[in-house]
């Protein structure tokens, strides 16, 4: 085993901690998977990244920017104050079901387009 990335010190949102989320989702652009990270105030968010069809080890893309943070007040109050941290992410009909704790107190769905998804992951 070996890392396949790990934080970003120069990106902000991600620059502490990273971790998988989910099982990754294959496309015909490669795997595309969900993970967490936090920064230095302890604010965990949402990202993606694409990593390569066939050595998954290979980082393809990965954009600078998060997916979603937490915003409502179950996201930002709990057991850990501002966290949202995805366990599972199955996709139905084009649709990818993002299930998450928030405040790891709760869970939480959000849902997206798999086209728009993987869009935001190849370019964003």
């Amino acid at each position: 085993m070996r890392p396949v990335f790990g934080p970003r010190l120069d990106n902000g949102w991600d620059e502490r901690r990273v971790g998988g989320n989910g099982a990754p989702i294959a496309t015909e652009h490669g795997w595309l998977m969900l993970y967490h990270a936090y920064d230095g105030q302890h604010v965990y968010r949402l990202g993606v990244c694409l990593l390569d069809g066939d050595d998954p080890s290979c980082v393809v893309r990965r954009p600078k920017d998060f997916l979603f943070e937490p915003q409502e007040l179950w996201e930002l109050r709990g057991d850990v104050p501002k966290v949202v941290f995805s366990c599972a992410n199955p996709v139905r009909d084009g649709t990818v079901y993002v299930y998450y704790g928030g405040g790891d107190h709760v869970v939480g769905l959000a849902t997206c387009a798999l086209g728009e998804l993987l869009e935001y992951a190849r370019f964003g």
